[in-house]
Parts: C-alpha cells; structure tokens; sequence
C-alpha cells in the first residue's frame, strides 16, 4: 500500500486495513515498515471556537475557494463546501470567473432543506457580498465569518483543501475547466465513500452498502479470502476489499 499510494501515511494505511481487510496493525507498527519516518503534523487551536464547532459540528457547512494552474497556466477557481461532522463533500464546482451569483448558486444546491443546516463558516474574501449573506439568511443560515488573516478558523476546510492538493492536484495537472471537474469528481467520490478518515474513527463520510467491516482477524487476512484493489485516478490511489478465493 506505501509503495502504491505515495501520499498515504501510516494512519492511513493502519485504517484501510482495520476497515477494508479487518487486520488490526497499529499506526506505529505500519511506521516501521515505511521509507520515511515523517512525524505528526501540528495544528494551531483556539479552544473557544473549537468548542462550538465541535458542539454544532452537524448543523455546519464549511465553505472555501482555492486556485489551480490549467497545463496552458489558465487560472481557475475551485469552490468546495464540506460538512463538518461527516466530513463529506456535498458539493464542488470550478470555474474560470466566481462572482457572488455564481457562487450564490453553488450554496443553492446544497442547501437542499433535506438536512439541518444552521451555520456556515467562510472568510471575509470580497466574492462573499453582503447580497450573497442576505440570500443565505434566508435560507435559514447563520454566517460565521472567520476573523482576519486566522484560517484556523476554518480549520477543517482549510485542511481539506490541503488534502486536495496533496492527494490529487500536486499530481495532476488539469488541461482546461473541465478537466478540473472530471478529476475532482472521481477523487470527491473517493473522498466521500472509500477513504477512510481519522477524525472518524477510520470510519468513511458516506459509506456506500458494499463496504462491509468484516470482522477483526488480527494480523492476517481471514482464510479463504484476499485483498484485492482497484485504481483510483488512474492509480494515484488505490481502494481496497477482501474478496473470497475460488474454491
């Protein structure tokens, strides 16, 4: 799986294997076997407003915009809206000129009235009108505007989008604006119902009716079966299940 995944650590590996294969190996122990010994990374935290977050974290969306270069140095904007308890990606768009209207347009397709949305948290970027906040009270939200220049704030959005980069776009390169679109759209689904995240217990945001925990094994793959994976992003990625050997 390391040699596979080059951007997966060994929590990663660790919680593919508990979930996927039902082999229980400690973080530590995958470390051992890894080629670079990279230690946790370190987060600043405000207690306060962690509190909160944490307290409403069902009822929130968290929202971002970030930049990427086509192969011809086009610049285009990639919008993304995560909800933070789940920690899924309800909806993502990219496009060569946000303005608030468009953007507008991408919070009414996920605010949907199907769930209990109550906040949402973005920065004070200019895109964000005092139009766009008056249509978004409408719909029932509260905005939480992050202060200046503390994108801790929106800790969780802020590390997705590192995610983002690090897992897809530092290996892709888009050609144009669809492109963009297709790539996102098969590392989203990824995201959203075949990897697996810490913050969740090595558990996965919308995990879909064939992903079945099977039960532990402890360090071996249980008998009669075995593991067996399918590319992702042309093999950027890999998905992992157990699959019973042929008699």
């Amino acid at each position: 799986m390391a040699n596979e995944n080059l951007t997966w650590g060994e929590e990663r590996i660790a919680a593919e294997l508990l979930l996927k294969l039902g082999i229980r190996v400690s973080p530590r122990t995958v470390r051992r076997y890894m080629p670079d010994d990279v230690g946790p990374r370190r987060y600043p935290s405000s207690q306060r407003w962690m509190t909160f977050v944490r307290n409403h974290a069902q009822a929130i969306l968290a929202c971002d915009f970030f930049v990427t270069l086509t192969a011809s140095f086009r610049v285009l904007y990639f919008f993304v809206v995560m909800e933070v308890r789940a920690r899924r990606i309800p909806h993502f768009n990219a496009t060569t000129h946000p303005t608030a209207d468009w953007t507008l347009q991408q919070f009414r397709e996920v605010i949907t009235g199907e769930k209990a949305h109550r906040f949402v948290i973005h920065d004070r970027d200019t895109i964000y009108s005092p139009e766009l906040g008056s249509a978004l009270k409408a719909m029932g939200l509260s905005i939480l505007k992050t202060p200046f220049r503390a994108p801790q704030a929106n800790a969780f959005c802020e590390r997705l989008v590192g995610t983002i980069r690090r897992e897809c776009l530092d290996f892709l390169i888009p050609i144009h604006e669809r492109h963009l679109r297709r790539i996102l759209q098969e590392w989203v689904t990824h995201y959203n119902r075949g990897r697996p995240h810490a913050s969740l217990g090595s558990g996965i945001p919308d995990p879909s009716g064939d992903i079945m925990a099977p039960r532990s094994s402890g360090h071996r793959t249980p008998c009669g079966h075995r593991a067996v994976g399918s590319s992702v992003l042309g093999g950027l990625h890999h998905e992992y299940r157990l699959e019973k050997i042929a008699a």
